[in-house]
């Protein structure tokens, strides 16, 4: 179950750009240290080396990966990173059912309304996350709307956390 969590926007913003700082060296320095090994190992002095540079900086790009999975996914410096790709992946699960979603949502399904709801509290909070205000005001109509519809079904509107089973229950459903 995915929970949204209160972050302060600036706060965030200047945490992902710390880690991503962080990763971009991290990466740099395998791949130049790794393209710069297989050509001492291998290289021919003076010759077209191009393949061991290409060959150092994908094993660069694939140990930074396993770094980033293994060891700075569990990292505190990268506790908002990690939170942010959460939640864009969450969106995206509610994103792909959307068409279905809405479609429910209009015959008052709770699962689909409880979806809607918890779709537009997300994208809201990812909208602010990024500091992007104008997709803010296109968000409100929308959200407003579900929000009354629920209310009118007498729904609690307080909903910060998906839950997977409303996906299960609506792929059970046929708008």
């Amino acid at each position: 179950m995915f929970t949204l969590q209160n972050l302060d926007p600036a706060d965030y913003r200047q945490r992902t750009r710390k880690s991503s700082f962080i990763l971009i060296i991290v990466f740099a320095a395998l791949a130049m240290g790794l393209s710069s090994l297989l050509v001492i190992i291998w290289g021919t002095p003076g010759g077209n080396n191009f393949h061991l540079n290409l060959a150092g900086v994908l094993l660069g790009l694939v140990a930074t990966l396993l770094m980033i999975k293994l060891v700075f996914s569990q990292q505190p410096f990268m506790r908002e990173a990690i939170y942010g790709w959460h939640l864009k992946r969450n969106l995206m699960r509610v994103t792909n059912k959307m068409h279905q979603i809405k479609a429910l949502s209009e015959k008052n399904s709770p699962e689909a309304l409880k979806l809607l709801r918890f779709y537009h509290l997300a994208l809201e909070q990812m909208h602010r996350l990024e500091g992007d205000d104008t997709a803010l005001l296109e968000l409100k109509v929308d959200k407003l709307a579900t929000e009354e519809q629920m209310h009118q079904l007498n729904m609690d509107t307080e909903l910060n956390y998906l839950d997977p089973a409303w996906l299960t229950t609506l792929e059970q459903q046929t708008p």
